[in-house]
């Protein structure tokens, strides 16, 4: 209150200027466009406000006295999707870093609530997909990934890996449709795929195979029980094959199937780090949150591509050209990876049939 000339006037108080910014820059975001929540957030304004109420419904997160379920929210995308540090974000929002920090790991737990994992389907008999009707009963494709990270320097050797970035080896399970039904974050960049993939056999909740399905796998895995490989000395990887070449041999030809169908698990992990900045780069929160919020990103990931008709994060890596519970359960999974001649036999097998069929066809 400030007197002019005998004249009592009232000034707005400035905290309420801050106010109206915070509630103009949340809006521009959310309520704008879909290309506007798209490009800032990474789903369109039906998903974001659905996922909101998701959370607020089940009780996972609240409105709190400085910020409503649609901001906290909002934040919390944001930082994913840009990886922007505090002092912007504190700007942009018009919040204090502590506010924001705080918030942001509110969304992160209940985000990962939101976890849901389905089981997935064997590719049936009488399917009818290019990639997939070759590996009848196959689950889907299976490999790690490397997410650079920041560590303690007495651990940097530790999560040193083969390229000497300092990284921690992410597995997962990947559906055809890219859909992740399995995440186990936290090794070493330093750990080998195979120790990675026993230790999420041997989990209580770890990666379940029934018996009688499998996950296609590169060659940097074992060729047994559940994981089929290609065949090691023949060509495999994409450009390998130059335009127009056909194969020689069913080794061959199983490898050009093989690597065709596991490709999607390597556009699952393009796709993930070209929609989440966060997982380009390291990261400044500790370790053990940084993992989580590996986990949210593929929860968020399966969310997305459930609830959007299409999936802009897929549509951009494809024109850039892609790259690369309560008790225990007796159940009839495999739990061990090793060579048999059982398992060598199938992949010999499979690698004729499929051959012999497409010379047959070819031919016609």
């Amino acid at each position: 209150m400030i007197v002019v000339l005998g004249t009592r006037v009232a000034l707005r108080p400035r905290y309420s200027i801050f106010k109206m910014e915070r509630i103009h820059y949340v809006d521009r975001l959310v309520k704008q466009s879909d290309d506007m929540c798209i490009k800032n957030l990474r789903m369109d304004m039906k998903t974001f406000h659905k996922l909101c109420f998701t959370l607020e419904s089940r009780g996972y997160i609240r409105d709190t006295k400085y910020m409503n379920v649609t901001e906290q929210v909002a934040v919390f995308l944001y930082i994913l999707a840009h990886h922007e540090k505090m002092s912007v974000l504190s700007t942009n929002f018009q919040r204090s870093t502590e506010t924001i920090s705080r918030h942001v790991h509110m969304v992160l737990n209940g985000v990962l609530r939101l976890q849901e994992f389905k089981p997935p389907e064997p590719i049936p008999n009488d399917s009818t997909d290019e990639k997939w009707k070759y590996f009848k009963n196959c689950l889907g494709a299976l490999d790690g990934t490397h997410i650079r990270m920041n560590v303690p320097v007495q651990d940097k050797p530790r999560y040193r890996n083969r390229k000497g970035e300092i990284t921690i080896n992410v597995l997962a399970a990947v559906t055809p449709n890219l859909q992740f039904t399995y995440v186990l974050t936290g090794w070493e960049g330093s750990a080998a795929d195979g120790r990675v993939l026993k230790d999420a056999l041997s989990r209580k909740n770890g990666l379940k195979v029934p018996k009688g399905t499998y996950y296609l796998v590169d060659a940097g895995y074992t060729n047994g029980e559940g994981f089929l490989t290609p065949f090691r000395g023949v060509k495999y990887h994409r450009n390998e094959w130059k335009e127009g070449y056909q194969p020689i041999c069913a080794k061959e030809y199983f490898n050009m199937r093989h690597s065709t169908a596991r490709n999607v698990v390597e556009r699952a992990f393009g796709i993930l780090k070209k929609r989440w900045a966060i997982l380009r780069s390291p990261s400044f929160y500790p370790l053990k949150i940084q993992n989580r919020i590996i986990l949210a990103c593929c929860v968020l990931h399966n969310y997305i591509r459930a609830e959007m008709n299409s999936d802009s994060c897929e549509l951009d890596f494809d024109m850039e050209g892609g790259t690369n519970m309560e008790y225990e359960v007796v159940e009839d999974n495999i739990t061990s990876i090793g060579t048999s001649p059982e398992w060598t036999s199938f992949r010999d097998n499979l690698a004729e049939t499929l051959f012999n069929e497409w010379r047959g066809s070819s031919r016609r």
